[in-house]
């Protein structure tokens, strides 16, 4: 079964548009009426509803530290920086992430783009 993603707030439409062009599960967090909760609090969304975080959000790199340091579970987050991988390579990475991995690969885990 894939991987459904929950995206940040300050993710482009371009990405979570193009992500469901190709049928992959997606929820914003605006959808979600979150758009101006803390970054912690769309953590413990994201994993109350079982779905992987997406961010470009450097702060939420930190939150996802503290709770591996403090045992605290976490769906998963996956991260890229603003000025990182283009919009295509993004789209992709996330497909293959969806596609291919086993929710317990990410779970309390923070993955990177681009994957290599």
């Amino acid at each position: 079964m894939a991987l459904g993603f929950y995206m940040d707030v300050h993710v482009p439409s371009a990405i979570t548009e193009g992500l469901r062009r190709r049928g992959i599960d997606i929820l914003t967090s605006q959808e979600d009426g979150m758009r101006e909760v803390d970054d912690e609090v769309l953590l413990s969304r994201a994993n109350e509803l079982e779905r992987i975080l997406f961010t470009q959000d450097n702060d939420l790199l930190q939150i996802a530290a503290t709770c591996q340091q403090d045992n605290r579970e976490f769906y998963g987050l996956v991260f890229t920086h603003q000025l990182g991988p283009g919009i295509g390579s993004v789209i992709e990475d996330l497909e293959l992430i969806a596609q291919c991995a086993e929710a317990s690969e990410l779970r309390n885990q923070v993955w990177y783009l681009p994957l290599d």
